[in-house]
This record gives structure tokens, C-alpha cells and sequence, in this order.
């Protein structure tokens, strides 16, 4: 049976459509797609018109895609046996030990209770720690955003060290492992790696992860400030600018965050997720990618965590999970993620299918302005 070649130029059209709409500056793609592979670019790195127009190599801030990275940095580690998955993180994070929980999670900073037991590295890579984003108005949301340590789009003006000195003083929302809360476990991860190896995340993600599968242009900071894409928020007045090309991400951080830190390409990430999709190698064996792939959080848990997963996904180890076909689009067993600055990574094997879409608009909700574009790659 002759396999029929994706119709790529349908999901250009879609693309380019929302950049004459005006919905999109540009956008950079790169897709998989039974065994073909096209990448293309479409519009402008900045609003106005005069703006370089994208290209195959501009750099984006891809946010929470971070996660999936630092998910198989993790498990390499782990593989290796330089730490497991359920050992206890105050070994490397002394300043979580004896932490306190509330009582409940909008009860008062004073109203606490011991810890049932330690945070461990797997507790971190399901998002199980006990803190991170908080939607309703509570103290302990309130006191976050007074100690800047509230997850967001930017990184926070703060070492690493110190990010961890204040989520330690403060109480968690919820036991070890008993409430899904997304985001700030990442970044308490990273921290971990680092003290545990002895060695910055920046050269850990490059000795294990960007060298071995030659990703040139994915790091910590952007390679060349002018091939970095602006970053914009939507609001009711249009896109306003979140971080210009020679902003935050223009010189080393003084934080690396592994929750969403990385500036990348759409053909080193293709390449990344390739490697992974397809076994994993060089950077971890298949039983480690089918872990990380695999749902690790419970049915409560999945609920708790809809706001930010949406219908159908749920969690693994450090990546999204999809367990049902919530959108037509979907499919159980695909996996990826989405970064809040307008970068998404899906992976589905049903369709042979490695997509990568990176473009400056940031998201107003899970899936935001996605569905239509795997919707048109699942068609193809």
C-alpha cells in the first residue's frame, strides 16, 4: 500500500493566514510527517513592517517546552545512577528539609502542619512538590507574588540559590505528592541537578543533551540577539511586547531555569524530539523515554491540573501526556508540550508525526491558537 505524501502547503496556508489576519507576527514550523520533513517560515520577527522577516534559524524563547528537555536531562542522570527518581531532593535542597504544609491550600502562611514526608526527584518531575501556580486569591498565591517566585512568562531576578532559600521558607498548598501544581517543581529540579553533579545547567544541557544531538543554536541565552524573535502578550488592544531581542534573554541568566529557560530553533527542536520519538538515542535509552511518556499522575490529580493540561492530556515525567481525543486532533499516546511565549512540541507516533511550531504570540490558555495548526498537520 503506497503511503500518501503529507500535504504540507495546507498547514503553510494556515500559518500564513494568521499572520495576514495579523493574529501572528511570523511563526518558524518544522514537521515530521511520515517519514518527509519540511521546515518553513512565514512573516516577521517583530510587529512592525520593517521587522527582519523569519527565517529557518531565528531563536525563540520556548518557555515551557524547557520541560521535556530538562524532563531527559533527568533521566539520563537518573539512568547513569547519579541520583533515582525517588530519592529525597533535601539531599541537594537542605533548605526544603522540614518544610511545612497548610492546612489547607488557601489557609493562612500560620496555619500549618508538618510535612508527611520528604519531596524527591520524581515528586518534582510530576509536578507533586506542593507549590507552584496557584489560581485562586489565597495567602500563600499572594505572599509568592510578594517574594517574586510566582511562576511566569520571564525568569526571576534572583539566583537559583536564593529561589530555593525563599520556596523553602514559605508552607506548601498541599502534602508530597498528594496535588498536581505546575511549574515551580521544574525550576526546583534544576537547581537540584546542579548541586548534585557539581556542574552549572548550562553545561549539562549542553555536555547531555544540545552536543550529543548537535542543537547549535539551543541554549540559555540567545547565540545572536538579532536573530531572536520578539516576544509579545495578546491582550484586548493587541500584542504588546513581553521581551524585545536584546532583553532577558540577551546575556547569560544569572537563574537558569529548567522549567523554561531555553531559547531554541524549530530544527534543533525537530531534531530533539526526532531523537526521542525515535528511541532516544543518543541522550537516553527507550525504556527511559517511555517513562517520561507514559501518564504519572492520578485521575484527581489530572482534574486539579485542567486549567493549565486542557481536556484529554495529563502528566508523565516532566512532559504532557495525551490520554484521550478530546479534539480530533488527538490521539492516546502522543506526547509534547507547550510553552506559554507561543512554542508547542507534539509527538505522535499513531501518525508518524514529530511536529515543532514556534512563533512570538504568548498564550491565553492551553492550546491557545494550536488546535487549528495540528489540527491541518493531522490532515495533511
Amino acid at each position: 500500500m503506497q503511503t500518501r505524501e503529507p500535504d504540507f502547503p495546507a498547514i503553510w496556508r494556515l500559518l500564513d493566514e494568521q499572520v495576514t489576519a495579523g493574529r501572528l507576527p511570523g511563526y518558524v514550523a518544522a514537521v515530521r510527517l511520515r517519514g518527509e520533513v519540511e521546515v518553513h517560515a512565514g512573516g516577521r520577527t517583530a510587529v512592525e513592517p520593517d521587522s527582519a522577516p523569519m527565517a529557518e534559524d531565528t531563536q525563540f524563547r520556548i518557555a515551557s517546552v524547557t520541560k521535556p528537555i530538562g524532563a531527559a536531562l533527568t533521566l539520563g542522570l537518573v539512568h547513569e545512577g547519579l541520583l533515582g527518581l525517588d530519592d529525597p531532593v533535601t539531599e541537594w535542597l537542605p533548605e526544603l528539609a522540614g518544610h511545612r504544609v497548610l492546612t489547607a491550600p488557601d489557609a493562612p502562611l500560620t496555619s500549618t502542619v508538618p510535612a508527611v514526608r520528604e519531596i524527591t526527584v520524581r515528586d518534582l518531575l510530576t509536578m507533586r512538590s506542593g507549590w507552584g501556580v496557584i489560581f485562586e486569591p489565597t495567602p500563600l498565591q499572594r505572599e509568592m507574588a510578594r517574594q517574586q517566585v510566582s511562576p511566569g512568562p520571564l525568569t526571576p531576578p534572583m539566583t537559583g540559590d536564593e529561589f530555593v532559600a525563599r520556596i523553602g521558607a514559605l508552607p506548601a498548598a498541599c502534602q508530597p505528592g498528594a496535588g498536581w501544581l505546575y511549574d515551580t517543581s521544574m525550576d526546583l529540579l534544576g537547581v537540584a541537578l546542579e548541586r548534585a553533579t557539581g556542574t552549572s545547567l548550562a553545561r549539562l544541557v549542553a555536555d547531555r543533551i544540545t552536543g550529543p544531538l548537535g542543537l547549535a543554536s539551543t541554549g540559555f541565552r540567545a547565540t545572536d540577539p538579532a536573530r531572536l524573535a520578539t516576544a509579545y502578550l495578546p491582550g484586548p488592544d493587541g500584542l504588546t511586547v513581553l521581551d524585545p531581542p536584546d532583553g532577558m534573554f540577551a546575556a547569560e541568566p544569572t537563574f537558569r531555569e529548567l522549567s523554561s529557560g531555553l531559547v531554541s530553533t524549530a530544527p534543533d527542536l525537530l531534531r530533539c524530539f526526532t531523537a526521542l520519538a525515535d528511541g532516544g538515542a543518543p541522550i537516553l535509552p527507550a525504556a527511559s523515554v517511555e517513562a517520561m511518556t507514559t501518564e504519572a499522575i492520578t485521575p484527581a490529580q489530572r482534574d486539579q491540573g485542567v486549567p493549565i493540561l486542557g481536556p484529554g492530556l495529563s502528566w508523565g515525567l516532566g512532559t504532557g501526556v495525551e490520554i484521550a481525543a478530546a479534539e480530533p486532533w488527538q490521539a492516546p499516546g502522543a506526547w509534547g508540550w507547550t510553552g506559554g511565549t507561543g512554542t508547542t512540541v507534539r509527538v505522535d507516533p499513531s501518525r508518524e508525526l514529530v511536529g515543532v511550531l514556534l512563533t512570538q504570540r504568548g498564550m491565553a490558555g492551553p492550546q491557545d491558537g494550536f488546535d487549528s495548526f495540528w489540527s491541518a498537520v493531522a490532515t495533511a
